[in-house]
């Protein structure tokens, strides 16, 4: 593969997930929102790969830094969420089960760890967070299938070296 065409897909997926991780579903408490770029980023690991994954993440969450759009809190939760994701379409082999339950499981780790940061509210912060993890789980495996059916046309169409 090009190093222009990894450099663009890298591209094109920062900026989805900067643009949805913007995007967030509302919650009663403040600063638990669920953000649309959850069930994004676990097909992005399960078509694309964890390496054009974890760069496109730390991309987008250095672009919402310099925006001010994320603090480093939301950063290190987000690439906790990041590596559990990760972990566990590695450990599954990236099978469909996989894809459903990495993003709700690394959601509770996230509020998990979120909620020993802030001192209390661990059940809580996890139960308001169900919706998302209900969403991404329905999600994850749709945009899934659609990113493979990407990445499968991509290298079909790929051009050819001329041997000459």
């Amino acid at each position: 593969m090009s190093q222009v065409r990894q450099i663009t897909e890298i591209g094109i997926l920062t900026a989805m997930i900067t643009i949805l991780g913007a995007i967030k579903i509302p919650n009663l408490v403040p600063g638990i929102e669920f953000q649309l770029s959850a069930p994004l980023a676990v097909a992005i690991c399960a078509a694309f790969g964890f390496k054009k994954y974890i760069i496109s993440g730390c991309l987008s969450s250095l672009i919402g830094l310099a925006l001010g759009t994320q603090n480093f809190l939301s950063v290190a939760i987000a690439m906790q969420f990041r590596l559990v994701v990760g972990f566990l379409l590695w450990i599954c082999k990236n099978h469909m089960l996989g894809v459903i339950l990495s993003g709700p499981i690394a959601s509770t780790v996230a509020r998990l760890t979120l909620s020993v940061y802030v001192g209390k509210g661990a059940l809580a912060m996890v139960m308001l967070a169900v919706p998302g993890m209900i969403f991404t789980a329905i999600m994850a495996p749709i945009m899934t299938a659609v990113f493979k059916k990407v990445v499968s046309m991509a290298i079909h169409s790929a051009p050819r070296k001329v041997v000459r």
